[in-house]
């Protein structure tokens, strides 16, 4: 082999980011920070393990059970879900599909690591706000102030539009459009852009938001204290602080667990309470799949209670079944 063993690992994982995801897939800035993420957590797990600096793994190093003991770590000591779990995993998987073709002699770990499964989680129901909550969190900022004005508009946009919260701190003010059919435009997942149109009361607020930024075309639309793109942190930050105010004012919501995602799925929630198609809430959150959008056919309580009404009860008494067999008895037991 031309490489040493113990620089093959470096070499492999600077060309997987560099040739693979960015120039042959051309992958989202999202996709590459959140693979990113993934290597910078198992390389300082590797280190913290082997006490060897990353630049010298070799990949023999990156064997089975240590990718099974590094997922462990994940959950046991960092306190990730198994969903977050996956994902980590996934970005793995990725790579050494990579390594399979590209360095053959390593087929047989590789094909290891790719027979490690994704765990299994129970899908819980949805988060989201009812309209109360809403308008208990839209009346915490205060719009006097050029912070509160920004958060009171961030919250209400993002409660109308269920923008992502990559795509919302990703957006520039040339993003929107005023006018007849006012909308936004933004780039989603898979690098799918898609429009998605805006509330009157939604619009009116974005006037008097750009008013004050007075950004230009290029600059960010909500940006943070120094004119800089909020980051992820930060947009939740700014949530939380928030959320400690319309708190005192809807107790409800000191039971609930509410993130950028959630505002996300309330505004799924209210387009299916309005009547919208799940395929048309499936298009305006940017979802790959139709089958995506089912979450909040499962997620509507009212919904459910509505198709319960349009059952007719049955009239003939209820019997309780007892089976007349021991063998089935012993079955129904079990």
């Amino acid at each position: 082999m031309a490489m040493h063993t113990a620089t093959i690992f470096a070499v492999l994982l600077e060309n997987y980011f560099t040739d693979r995801l960015m120039q042959q897939r051309k992958a989202s800035p999202h996709t590459i920070a959140s693979y990113r993420d993934t290597f910078r957590l198992l390389l300082q797990y590797a280190q913290s393990r082997s006490n060897k600096a990353p630049s010298d793994l070799a990949m023999e190093d990156l064997n089975t059970p240590f990718i099974a003991s590094f997922l462990n770590h994940l959950e046991q000591d960092r306190g990730n879900s198994a969903r977050s779990r996956n994902v980590r995993l996934a970005a793995i998987h990725a790579f050494f599909r990579y390594v399979a073709l590209y360095e053959p002699c390593y087929s047989a770990l590789a094909q290891q690591v790719l027979a490690i499964p994704s765990k299994r989680y129970t899908q819980r129901p949805i988060a989201f706000l009812t309209h109360l909550e809403v308008e208990a969190l839209l009346a915490a900022p205060d719009p006097s102030t050029w912070i509160g004005l920004r958060d009171r508009t961030l919250l209400l946009f993002a409660v109308q539009t269920g923008l992502r919260a990559s795509e919302l701190i990703g957006l520039r003010v040339q993003d929107i459009v005023f006018g007849t059919g006012a909308h936004v435009r933004c780039l989603g997942k898979g690098r799918k852009e898609r429009c998605t149109p805006l509330r009157k009361d939604t619009v009116a607020a974005l006037r008097r938001w750009l008013q004050v930024w007075d950004g230009q075309a290029g600059d960010t639309l909500f940006p943070n204290a120094r004119g800089r793109a909020l980051s992820h942190d930060g947009l939740a930050f700014l949530l939380a602080r928030n959320l400690v105010t319309a708190r005192e004012h809807c107790p409800s919501l000191k039971a609930k667990r509410v993130t950028p995602h959630v505002l996300r799925h309330t505004a799924a929630m209210r387009l299916l309470e309005h009547g919208v198609d799940h395929t048309v809430i499936a298009l305006w959150l940017g979802h790959e799949s139709v089958e995506t959008t089912y979450v909040y056919l499962h997620a509507d309580l009212k919904l459910k209670e509505k198709a319960l009404a349009t059952t007719t009860p049955s009239k003939m008494p209820a019997v309780r079944y007892k089976p007349d067999d021991q063998l089935l008895a012993f079955l129904k037991s079990l």
